[in-house]
């Protein structure tokens, strides 16, 4: 049960860093649970083979995978309730091997249909500085 509450809204500034999510290096088991999870078993993601016939150079991780670390950056911070919207750009393949953090900072206050809010500005990038995701969410505060 998650037991977090709303961040205030008068304690927070433009500017504001969540705290960052930082993973572990994906591996081939990570992406096997994620595709009993997700229902996702695309063999892009687990068959070595098929990923070489398609032109990579091995398999790649789910970008919904990576989409939820973005999520998970802010669900440390605040209830999944307070999120309103939540949009993601995919920029690059995460590999196997890739570290991914998780980043979020504060880029403007606002009212959004009556509640007060904040729109923060996500990104993953793996060990090497490489960006996979960026994207924005609108969350509501106290």
């Amino acid at each position: 049960m998650n037991t977090l509450s709303l961040p205030k809204f008068d304690a927070v500034s433009v500017g504001d860093e969540l705290p960052p999510l930082v993973m572990p290096p994906v591996t081939r088991h990570t992406l096997a649970i994620y595709c009993g999870a997700s229902g996702d078993h695309n063999p892009v993601h687990v068959d070595s083979d098929f990923a070489k016939a398609s032109g990579l150079d091995d398999v790649i991780a789910h970008g919904m995978l990576i989409m939820a670390y973005s999520g998970r950056v802010l669900t440390r911070w605040l209830p999944q309730s307070a999120i309103r919207q939540f949009q993601t750009r995919f920029m690059a393949m995460t590999r196997i091997g890739d570290a991914i953090t998780a980043r979020a900072k504060v880029i403007e206050k606002r009212e959004h249909n009556g509640e007060r809010c904040v729109v923060v500005e996500i990104s993953t990038s793996n060990q090497h500085g490489e960006v996979k995701t960026t994207g924005s969410a609108l969350l509501v505060l106290k």
